[in-house]
C-alpha cells in the first residue's frame, strides 16, 4: 500500500475551506445556483477523518478562505474574476458565510492550527508553509472544497515545494463532479496519489499502533577495535559521536550513523551485541511479547532516548525497541 511508505509523525491533514460559503445551502455557492449536496456529503466523512487523525496524533490544519467587499487587487483586473460570477462575493471577512460548518468547527479547536487565505492557493501568502516546516511536516493529506479551485491549486502547490500529498477523494467535493474524473487523473499522475478516506482510517490505525517504525542503532563486537574504527570510520566515512565506556569496563566507540563499536566479545557469541529500532507504544509492545512468550531482557524503562524495552530474538540476540515516551 503507498501510504505505508509515509511516517504519520511526519503527516499533517489539511482539511481546505468547509466554510458556510461553500459547504451550506444557504451559503454564497448555494444562492448562487450551484449544488452544493456534494460538499455537504463530503462533510461526515472529513468529521471522520480529522477525529482518526487527532487521535493518531496527526496535526489538522484548517483554511479558511476570507474576502473583502472591497479588494483593490481585483479591482483593477479588466476581465470579471470568479467572484464576479456568484450572486455576491463570497466569505467576507466576519461573516457567517466565512465560518467554518457548524457540523466541524467544534473539531478546529486549536486556534493555532486555523489559517486565512484570500486567494485560491492554500500557501500562497499564508503562513501555511512556515506551520507546516515548524511541525516537521513532510506529507500531507489533503481534503476540502473546491476541487477544481482552491484544492487543486493547492496540490499543485505543495507538490512544487517537494512535499508528499496524498488527494482524499472521497473528502474532496466538486461544484460539478462530472470535472471530477478528469482532476483525479491529473492528480494521480503529477501530484501525488490518490486515497478514499477509509484507506487513510486504515493506515492510521495500524501505523498507529505498537510497532518498531525503523532502525535506530546497532552495536558490533568486534575482536580488534583499532581496526574496526579504521574500517569503519577511515574508511566508510563514519563519524565518531562520543567514546565511553560500558559499566563493565568495555570501551565504546558510537558513529553519528547509528554504528557502535565495542571489543571483549564474549566466547562463542556472534558480532551482533545489540540491536535497535525506533519504535511506538513500547509499554503495549512489552504486553504482547509477555502474551507471545517472548524473553523480556528488561523494560519497559527509562533510557537515553526515552522509554526502552529489550527483548531476545529467536537466535538470542538483544534486541531494544525505543520511543520518546515516559510510560
Amino acid at each position: 500500500m503507498t501510504l505505508a511508505a509515509l511516517d504519520p509523525q511526519r503527516t499533517a491533514l489539511l482539511v481546505i475551506d468547509m466554510q458556510n460559503a461553500f459547504c451550506h445551502p444557504e451559503g454564497t455557492l448555494g444562492i448562487s445556483g450551484v449544488n452544493v449536496a456534494p460538499a455537504t456529503a463530503a462533510i461526515p466523512i472529513v468529521s471522520r477523518l480529522v477525529s482518526s487523525c487527532k487521535a493518531a496524533g496527526v496535526p489538522v490544519l484548517w483554511s479558511q478562505q476570507v474576502h473583502f467587499a472591497t479588494d483593490a487587487g481585483r479591482a483593477r483586473k479588466r476581465l470579471p474574476s470568479h467572484t464576479h460570477k456568484r450572486a455576491r462575493v463570497s466569505a467576507l471577512a466576519g461573516t457567517w458565510d466565512a465560518q467554518l460548518v457548524d457540523e466541524l468547527a467544534p473539531l478546529a479547536d486549536d486556534p493555532s492550527l486555523v489559517f486565512t487565505k484570500h486567494r485560491f492557493g492554500c500557501f500562497y501568502e499564508t503562513r501555511l508553509e512556515a506551520m507546516l516546516r515548524m511541525l516537521g511536516t513532510e506529507a500531507l493529506l489533503v481534503c476540502g472544497v473546491t476541487a477544481n479551485a482552491c484544492v487543486e491549486t493547492t496540490l499543485r502547490e505543495a507538490y512544487l515545494r517537494d512535499y508528499d500529498v496524498v488527494a482524499v477523494t472521497d473528502c474532496i467535493a466538486a461544484v460539478r463532479p462530472e470535472w471530477e474524473p478528469l482532476a483525479h487523473a491529473v492528480w494521480g499522475q503529477y501530484f501525488g496519489v490518490l486515497a478514499r478516506s477509509d484507506e487513510v482510517v486504515d493506515w492510521l490505525a495500524g501505523a498507529s499502533a505498537p510497532r518498531a517504525l525503523g532502525l535506530g542503532h546497532l552495536l558490533l563486537q568486534v575482536t580488534d577495535l583499532d581496526a574496526a574504527e579504521a574500517f569503519y570510520v577511515g574508511l566508510l566515512g563514519l563519524t565518531v559521536r562520543k567514546r565511553e565506556a560500558f559499566r563493565d569496563g568495555r570501551p565504546l566507540i558510537a558513529t553519528n550513523e547509528g554504528l557502535g563499536l565495542t571489543n571483549g566479545r564474549p566466547e562463542g557469541a556472534g558480532p551482533l551485541e545489540h540491536l535497535a529500532f525506533r519504535g511506538s507504544g513500547i509499554a503495549a509492545l512489552a504486553e504482547r511479547a509477555a502474551a507471545r512468550g517472548v524473553e523480556i531482557v528488561r523494560g519497559p524503562e527509562p533510557s537515553a532516548y526515552g522509554l526502552s524495552l529489550y527483548l531476545t530474538d529467536p537466535d538470542g540476540n538483544v534486541v531494544e525497541v525505543f520511543a520518546d515516551e515516559t510510560a
